[in-house]
C-alpha cells in the first residue's frame, strides 16, 4: 500500500469519526432541549397545583367558617321566634314572629307600598284628622302615587325612603295630632321624623311632617366559581 492510499484512508476514518461525533453531539442537544422543555413544563404545572389547592384551602377555610356559625345562628332564630315583643306586632296570627322583621324593614324599595301604608294605616282613622297631602320620594325609577305633585329635593342616603305628609285637625283637637305621631311612634316599620312643622290656618292646624323609613335589600348567598389562570 503507498502513502497516498494510506492518508486517504485516515482521513475518510476522520470524516466518519466526525460525523459520528455530530450526530451523537446533535443527539444529545436534543435530549437536554427537551429535558429543559418537559422540567420547565412540570416546574409551571407544580406552581399551577399549588396555586390551584391554595385557592381550595380558602374554599374550605370559608365553607368552616361558615359552618361553624350554623348552630348559633339556628338558636339565635329559635330566640326570636319565642320573642313576645316581635309575636305581638305580626300582621297575621299564623306567621311567625320572625316575618314581623320582614315586615319592618322591606327587602326591595317599594315607595308606592310605604305611600299606602301611610295613608290608609298610620294617617287614616284618628278621629279629627285630615289628610291633607302625602309624598313619598321614588326610588330607583318606582313611581309612587300621592296627592302632591312635586317632590322633596332632599338628599336621601342609600336603603332609604323619603316621605313629607300633612294633616290636619281643628284648633281645639292637638290630641288628634299627638295621636298621629304616635302611630308613627309604635308602627312596626321605623319612621325617622328629621323636620316637623305645625302652623295655624284660620280655625284649623296644619302639622306637616318629613322625614324617611329604611329597606334593606335581601342578601344572596350562593357558590360561586373562580377560575384560576396558570
Amino acid at each position: 500500500m503507498d502513502q497516498s492510499t494510506a492518508g486517504l484512508r485516515k482521513r475518510q476514518q476522520i470524516r466518519s469519526a466526525n460525523r459520528v461525533m455530530f450526530l451523537w453531539i446533535a443527539g444529545v442537544s436534543v435530549v437536554v432541549g427537551v429535558s429543559i422543555v418537559l422540567i420547565v413544563f412540570l416546574a409551571q404545572k407544580i406552581v399551577f397545583g399549588e396555586k390551584v389547592i391554595g385557592e381550595k384551602n380558602k374554599t374550605v377555610s370559608v365553607l368552616e367558617k361558615n359552618l361553624s356559625t350554623v348552630d348559633a345562628l339556628k338558636d339565635n332564630i329559635r330566640v326570636l321566634n319565642t320573642n313576645d315583643a316581635l309575636r305581638s306586632t305580626r300582621l297575621n296570627d299564623g306567621d311567625s314572629p320572625l316575618q314581623s322583621v320582614l315586615d319592618a324593614l322591606p327587602a326591595d324599595a317599594n315607595s308606592t307600598a310605604l305611600a299606602s301604608s301611610l295613608q290608609t294605616k298610620l294617617l287614616t282613622g284618628v278621629p279629627g284628622i285630615v289628610v291633607e297631602t302625602i309624598n313619598v320620594e321614588p326610588v330607583s325609577g318606582v313611581e309612587t302615587s300621592s296627592s302632591s305633585t312635586s317632590s322633596s329635593s332632599e338628599s336621601i342616603a342609600p336603603n332609604q325612603i323619603g316621605f313629607t305628609f300633612s294633616v290636619s285637625a281643628d284648633s281645639s283637637n292637638y290630641a288628634a295630632l299627638r295621636q298621629v305621631l304616635e302611630r308613627l311612634e309604635k308602627s312596626i316599620r321605623p319612621f325617622n321624623v328629621t323636620n316637623l312643622t305645625v302652623e295655624a290656618q284660620g280655625n284649623r292646624v296644619v302639622m306637616t311632617a318629613t322625614g324617611v323609613s329604611y329597606y334593606e335589600p335581601a342578601q344572596s348567598v350562593q357558590l360561586m366559581s373562580k377560575v384560576v389562570k396558570p
